[in-house]
């Protein structure tokens, strides 16, 4: 009878020890997410996690009481010091550190098929435990949500898509770190730099010499100049070259005149907004009079994704 109630004293200490760490090493926030999608050991779990300084009370006091009772019951079967020895060692190999080990590798998993029996103890230890959970949570509020900088969040990236357990691949770790990193970057990061550009000169004659010219650098718009390449009057659109007779117009005749300027400093996700409410593909980055080069929507996607778009003319 004296090893079946011991057993069964140190069994509860080590639940009570193994739920503390368990249900505490997962954050609220992230079985919230869960939730939201739907896990079911997650919203078991969730309905107490949520309840945190409730839950807290309920666990250590648990803890404490059975681990004093362990004290006193074998102190009444052994002399003062073997007692002390037999229920530290107990204790802490059987009640803490193995039920912790376990529990922190386990801790959804055990949490969620043990949920009844938490709601057991908050029951039974009630009367003793909203109030300590009342005031702590008066005195110290809510708990505080983790919130991630950009920076650790492309290491959380990096970790799952290292990990066999994830379903997140190389390409996918690629776009997420862009999407999170480019609005760090500016126009300059990414332009073509003015000494690059394809560009022509306004009074130049449409002819055929030009025509294999302007198709063998094979963009569709191309920067339209007149007089030096800091004087950028519009923009070719290729396409607007169908049905043009040749021999007959200059290159200023059919470009459009309606070209946007935009800082070398410009971030890019301010960029991006540009361009979608502008509905242009490419601008001119320009400081003050200065033409610097150009930057295209292509350019901004290609930070984003990690990768050159490469189509068939490049």
């Amino acid at each position: 009878m004296i090893y079946l109630i011991t057993f069964l004293l140190i069994l509860l200490s080590a639940l009570f020890s193994g739920l503390t760490l368990g249900f505490f090493s997962l954050h609220r926030d992230d079985l919230k997410r869960k939730v939201e999608l739907g896990h079911k050991e997650a919203i078991k779990v969730y309905k107490l996690r949520k309840r945190g300084n409730l839950l807290l009370c309920t666990l250590l006091i648990g803890n404490v009481a059975v681990n004093t009772t362990i004290s006193i019951f074998l102190n009444s079967f052994a002399t003062g010091f073997t007692a002390g020895i037999i229920s530290v060692s107990l204790i802490v190999v059987f009640g803490e550190i193995t039920p912790q080990a376990i529990f922190s590798r386990y801790a959804l998993t055990l949490g969620s098929k043990l949920t009844w029996l938490v709601w057991f103890f908050i029951v039974i230890f009630f009367p003793i435990c909203w109030p300590l959970s009342w005031m702590l949570d008066k005195i110290l509020g809510k708990e505080m949500s983790t919130i991630y900088s950009k920076k650790e969040l492309v290491k959380i990236i990096e970790h799952h898509e290292d990990s066999t357990r994830s379903d997140i691949d190389f390409d996918e770790e690629q776009i997420m770190k862009g999407v999170l990193t480019y609005s760090d970057k500016i126009v300059s990061d990414i332009m073509t730099p003015i000494g690059k550009v394809i560009a022509l000169e306004a009074d130049s004659r449409l002819n055929i010499a030009m025509i294999r010219q302007i198709r063998s650098y094979g963009h569709s718009r191309i920067p339209v100049y007149k007089n030096s390449i800091n004087e950028i009057i519009g923009m070719l659109y290729v396409k607007d070259l169908v049905g043009v007779e040749l021999d007959k117009k200059s290159i200023k005749d059919i470009i459009r005149t309606k070209i946007i300027h935009v800082r070398s400093d410009r971030k890019l996700d301010n960029l991006l907004n540009d361009f979608k409410r502008t509905r242009k593909h490419i601008f001119i980055v320009a400081n003050k009079a200065k033409v610097l080069g150009i930057v295209t929507i292509e350019d901004v996607l290609e930070e984003i994704i990690g990768d050159e778009i490469i189509d068939e003319f490049d």
